[in-house]
């Protein structure tokens, strides 16, 4: 019998990675829905008191400034919530995400993003490889392909880290 998930939240940080309004519509299978997945995890992690962190992407198409490449209204920052802005596909690479997570004394990242196949996997391939344990939130990540969507968050995610739901998040708080 496995034991129900416990998260520390003096050891987690919540990443929501490009809920930017045209990822969302060109790239999410289901727009809606995974905005309102996501806004109930933000929901719960800030009642909870664990830090909530916004990567935008600014990189490739989204360089140029437009309205579209804003956050997505159904998800949008709290007073004091830090956004960064990453040029590449994973939050990582071209960021002080690392620094950032390590002065808030954080080991664990649970991860929300569109896309599932972009920077969710870019983000769980470099956690693992920088020591994060991290936690998948799947109904709260989209990819345009759903099969893709589905081995990645079945198959491929549960061997380095967890993968669970908006609703298994919430019961673990």
């Amino acid at each position: 019998m496995t034991q129900p998930l416990k998260i520390d939240r003096d050891k987690t940080a919540v990443l929501i990675m490009d809920f930017q309004q045209r990822i969302v519509a060109n790239n999410a299978s289901d727009p809606d829905g995974v905005v309102k997945q996501a806004a109930q995890v933000l929901d719960g992690a800030r009642n909870a008191g664990i830090p909530v962190i916004y990567i935008m992407h600014r990189g490739g198409a989204l360089t140029e400034y437009a309205p579209d490449v804003e956050l997505h209204d159904g998800v949008k920052p709290a007073a004091g919530e830090p956004v960064i802005t990453k040029i590449r596909p994973g939050p990582f690479s071209t960021t002080n995400l690392d620094v950032t997570l390590r002065e808030l004394g954080r080991d664990t990242i649970v991860i929300m993003g569109v896309s599932t196949s972009g920077c969710v996997l870019s983000c769980t391939r470099w956690a693992v490889d920088v020591n994060y344990k991290f936690i998948v939130v799947k109904d709260a990540c989209s990819d345009g392909d759903t099969e893709v969507h589905r081995v990645l968050t079945e198959k491929v995610y549960p061997r380095f880290g967890t993968v669970i739901d908006t609703q298994e998040f919430l019961a673990a708080l």
